[in-house]
C-alpha cells in the first residue's frame, strides 16, 4: 500500500467533509443567530461564528478513515497514540464549543486545556521522555515531561492559537502552513502517527479557508483556533518534536508577551478601518497584528493576513532546515 497515497485520501477526504459541512453549516448558523461583528469592516457586518466545528469534523472524519485503514486495510500505526490525540483535541474543541456558547471567563478558559491532556499523559507514560533541541540533542525529563509539560504544551498552544486570531483567513492561513510544514518533517521522521494528525488538519484548514478569507463568510470561533493549538501539541508530542512545535509558533508566542504587557486587553485588539487599511484603534498597539498595523503606518486586513502567512512560511521553512 503506497503510503503517500494514502496520506493524500486522508486529506482529500478531510478536505471534502469540510467544505461540505462549512456550506452547509454557515446559513444555520445565522439561522440560529450564532453570529459575531466583523468588526475590522467599516460597516461591521454580521458573520457566521462557530465555523470551527466544520474544521473539527473534517479532521474528524480524516483521522477516522486513518482508524479505518488500520483495522481492515493493515496499514499499521500505533492507533492507541492516534486515539489518545482524538481524545485530547475533541476535549479541547469542547471546551471551545462551551467558550463560543458561554462566555468562559478568560483565566478559565487557559487553565482547562491542562486536564485535556489527560489522555496523551496516558500514553507518554510508557514512552519517551525525552526532548530534541537543535544543537544540544536528546535531553531526558522524566516524570516532569510526563505530568508538567504535556499538559502544559497542551493549554499553551490551544490558547496561543486562540489568542493570536479575529482577521480574515488568519487562523486557517497560518495553520496551514505550520501543517504543511509539520507534515513534511512528520514524513522525514517516519512518525506516522504525526501524519495521520496533520494531513487530516491540513485538509480541513485548506478548506475553511475558502470560506473564511477576505471578505470572510464564516469565521472559525474560539471552537476551530483552540483545535488548530491542540493538534498541532498533540501531534510533535507523540512525535517527539516538542521543540520543532514551539519554533513554528514565535509569531503566536510573539503576540501573547505584546498581549501580556497590555494586560491582555478582551476588546479593541482590532483595526481602525480607514480608507481600505488598518491602523492600530486608538493609536495604541494591543497585540502583534496592532504592532504590524503601525510599522506598515495602516494595511489592509487582506494584506495583514498575507503578511503573517509570509512570515510564517519562512518560520516553517527554518523549522525544516533544523529537523530535516
Amino acid at each position: 500500500m503506497n503510503g503517500l497515497i494514502v496520506y493524500l485520501a486522508f486529506g482529500l477526504f478531510s478536505f471534502i467533509v469540510t467544505f461540505v459541512f462549512t456550506r452547509i453549516l454557515v446559513p444555520r448558523l445565522k439561522q440560529f443567530d450564532i453570529t459575531g461583528r466583523d468588526v475590522n469592516k467599516p460597516d461591521r457586518p454580521e458573520v457566521a461564528e462557530m465555523g470551527g466545528i466544520a474544521i473539527v469534523a473534517g479532521f474528524t472524519a480524516g483521522v477516522l478513515l486513518a482508524i479505518f485503514f488500520n483495522t481492515f486495510l493493515e496499514f499499521d500505526f500505533n492507533l492507541i497514540y492516534v486515539m489518545a490525540a482524538l481524545i485530547t483535541v475533541h476535549s479541547v474543541a469542547f471546551i471551545g464549543i462551551v467558550d463560543d456558547l458561554l462566555d468562559v471567563p478568560q483565566y478559565i478558559k487557559a487553565f482547562l486545556p491542562l486536564f485535556a491532556a489527560v489522555p496523551l499523559v496516558a500514553v507518554s507514560a510508557a514512552g519517551s521522555t525525552s526532548i530534541g533541541i537543535p544543537f544540544i540533542g536528546e535531553v531526558d525529563l522524566g516524570i516532569i515531561y510526563i505530568v508538567v509539560l504535556i499538559p502544559v504544551g497542551v493549554a499553551v498552544a490551544s490558547n496561543l492559537s486562540n489568542m493570536f486570531a479575529g482577521f480574515n483567513g488568519l487562523e486557517a492561513g497560518l495553520g496551514a502552513v505550520m501543517f504543511a510544514a509539520m507534515t513534511l518533517l512528520a514524513l522525514s521522521h517516519g512518525s506516522v502517527e504525526m501524519v495521520i494528525l496533520f494531513v487530516p488538519i491540513l485538509g480541513a484548514l485548506l478548506a475553511f479557508l475558502f470560506f473564511n478569507w477576505y471578505p470572510a463568510r464564516v469565521f472559525p470561533g474560539d471552537v476551530g483556533n483552540l483545535t488548530i493549538g491542540a493538534v498541532l501539541a498533540s501531534g510533535v508530542i507523540i512525535g517527539n518534536l516538542e521543540t520543532a512545535g514551539a519554533i513554528i509558533m514565535i509569531l503566536y508566542v510573539l503576540d501573547f508577551f505584546i498581549k501580556a504587557y497590555r494586560k491582555f486587553p478582551s476588546s479593541k485588539w482590532w483595526g481602525e478601518y480607514r480608507m481600505g487599511k488598518l491602523y492600530p484603534l486608538e493609536g495604541r498597539v494591543n497585540g502583534l497584528a496592532q504592532l504590524t498595523m503601525k510599522i506598515f503606518r495602516g494595511i489592509s486586513e487582506r494584506n495583514l493576513a498575507l503578511f503573517f502567512i509570509g512570515v510564517e512560511i519562512i518560520i516553517a521553512a527554518v523549522v525544516l532546515s533544523l529537523y530535516l
